[in-house]
């Protein structure tokens, strides 16, 4: 059986003010995506997909190369997306290839996914990255277990430094930042997952031992410009879940213990409890994230997951009718220095066509994760053939 699904996505984002790096404040991008599935017979599955993209900010490379690492620095021009054979008999599933996957069970931070790499050019709007390796999983009754082989580490893509996104050091602005990463890390990664389904609840215990796609940074001033080197520590994480139904919402909870034998890393706790409901034609969730830092490097990193930590955030979705949709997100420091607020709609017209608007704001002190993007409030507006 085969079967194809793609779309073409064109987007504007608007800022509502220039940065201190960067004066442009509309930026264009296009992207066409085709995925394809064959399954030839009841135990085999194959999948893969292709990108093309083009940017109005200097955001993807010029070359025409078909790239499949995804390790650069830009988005490549044109890319694999996936590609990947998936084997499956009496319980038992082999996926080989590149691929997305994810673990853990909280929406708002996933301490436990560690094989989830993501292009944070556009920090608040991360999309996720496949990665290449092996994954098995055997469901045996009420029991699933799930280990991960990854040859070679996928880092997250970060802000460009020469972009509104980018995070200027204290007293370098108006100096040039400049990359000086020679090389990025190529070892392997892996993990074990066990999880439950019992009455009433489900449980997982998680391990992960590899390089932590966030990387930590270093800066020196150069003549002329501050140097800022990327470092990708190799870290192990202890990983615990739990999702619980009730009456009146279903309880997730998440965390997982980091740990190191870096010098430039932290060893650290995140924690997630989270909210769940749905009533009607809505659905909400809300929670808190946080963590517990048990030894410090000194060391700064990029981590968007650390950032949102100590933070109230809470979503809501409404489904108007089968074309419209309405979305919601907010979160707020526990200190009430920083915040973030969406909201989104988007309207179906016929089969083939969507259209979304979205306004993005954000608050707070530079001192804080938040308010040292406050310079990059936004609109929003996509039009996406799908076929």
């Amino acid at each position: 059986m085969f079967s194809q699904r793609g779309f073409v996505d064109a987007q504007g984002v608007f800022y509502t003010q220039e940065a201190q790096n960067d004066p442009v404040r509309a930026v264009g991008d296009l992207l066409a995506r085709e995925e394809i599935f064959l399954k030839p017979s009841d135990w085999a599955q194959f999948a893969a997909g292709l990108e093309a993209r083009a940017n109005s900010h200097d955001q993807v490379e010029d070359d025409w190369r078909l790239d499949y690492s995804d390790r650069g620095v830009l988005r490549p021009r044109l890319s694999v997306r996936r590609a990947s054979a998936t084997l499956s008999h009496a319980g038992f599933t082999l996926d080989i290839g590149k691929q997305f996957i994810r673990w853990g069970k909280t929406d708002i931070v996933t301490p436990t996914d560690r094989f989830a790499a993501r292009d944070f050019l556009n920090v608040f709007d991360a999309q996720f990255l496949a990665v290449s390796g092996v994954r098995a999983q055997l469901a045996v009754g009420h029991e699933t277990f799930d280990a991960v082989w990854m040859p070679r580490f996928t880092p997250s893509r970060v802000p460009l430094l020469d972009q509104r996104w980018a995070v200027v050091p204290p007293g370098a602005t108006g100096i040039p930042l400049v990359d000086t990463t020679s090389s990025l890390p190529v070892g392997a990664g892996g993990g074990l997952r066990w999880s439950h389904v019992g009455d009433g609840f489900e449980c997982a215990l998680s391990f992960f031992d590899g390089l932590n796609s966030f990387p930590s940074v270093e800066s020196r001033l150069g003549p002329g410009q501050v140097d800022i080197s990327r470092l990708y520590p190799s870290i192990r994480t202890y990983g615990a879940d739990v999702a619980v139904p009730s009456r009146w919402f279903t309880i997730k909870g998440e965390a997982a213990y980091f740990t190191t034998t870096s010098p430039f890393a932290d060893e650290y706790v995140l924690y997630v409890v989270q909210l769940e409901r749905q009533q009607g034609e809505w659905m909400f969730i809300g929670g808190y994230s946080g963590q517990v830092v048990t030894a410090s490097s000194g060391v700064p990193s990029f981590d968007p997951d650390r950032g949102l930590t100590k933070s109230i955030v809470g979503r809501a979705a409404y489904t108007v009718d089968v074309n419209r949709s309405v979305a919601f997100e907010a979160a707020v420091q526990q200190s009430g220095h920083g915040g973030y607020g969406k909201v989104e709609y988007s309207q179906a017209y016929g089969q083939h066509w969507r259209a979304t608007a979205a306004a993005v704001l954000l608050t707070g002190d530079q001192t804080d994760f938040y308010g040292q993007y406050s310079h990059n409030s936004n609109a929003k507006v996509s039009l996406r053939y799908s076929f």
